[in-house]
């Protein structure tokens, strides 16, 4: 698997400040261990919503996080496609509709099968806006109805991370402690398996 180099600052950021962590969401829980914690989003640990009840549910604690993380700031908003290398068709088309200024800044190449028609690229893509309450909302939807997955919304320095996935999301804080406080804001949001999940 080969990275494609990339002229974009937030790549070279990531690679300064995360040096030995692809920008993949779903690596984040392991990579950062130590600063992680995850929330669900419906009560009961219920995944998926089916109500507007629900996804009002889905949003209100998404945003909740959200402000609590990034209320006043700057944010990076990243999502991901994958294309086949041979026609460069991307999976999921819903990403370029729903974030349609997210300027593709790293590229990771899956050309290792000896068959060039399984041979794929993931893209990431970004943009920087400030944080408003609610501007991530279509993303998050998606994300809920598994049309998007690997979307994450980070502060400019890299330092928080807010992972949505259907279900939840992994939050990176800044330290541990910091961490703790914003778990002991949502204790009714947490799981009860032993490993948080």
């Amino acid at each position: 698997m080969d990275i494609e180099a990339s002229s974009h600052p937030l790549a070279a950021l990531w690679h300064d400040l995360h040096p030995g962590c692809e920008p993949l969401a779903h690596t984040f829980r392991a990579a950062y261990a130590d600063r992680w914690v995850r929330f669900h989003s419906l009560p009961g640990s219920k995944r998926y919503p089916e109500t507007e009840a629900e996804y009002a549910t889905v949003l209100d604690r998404h945003n909740t996080v959200l402000d609590e993380l990034f209320a006043g700031t700057d944010v990076f908003v990243v999502t991901m496609d994958w294309a086949a290398a041979s026609d460069g068709t991307c999976i999921p088309a819903e990403r370029a509709v729903l974030h349609p200024v997210g300027v593709r800044w790293w590229t990771r190449q899956d050309h290792d099968d000896p068959e060039p028609e399984f041979h794929t690229d993931t893209h990431l893509y970004a943009d920087r806006r400030p944080w408003e309450r609610g501007c991530v909302d279509p993303l998050l939807r998606a994300v809920a109805d598994e049309l998007l997955g690997e979307v994450f919304v980070a502060d400019t320095e890299l330092r928080r991370i807010h992972h949505p996935y259907d279900g939840g999301a992994d939050v990176i804080h800044t330290t541990p402690e910091e961490r703790d406080r914003l778990r002991g804001l949502h204790t009714d949001w947490l799981s009860s398996h032993p490993g948080g999940l």
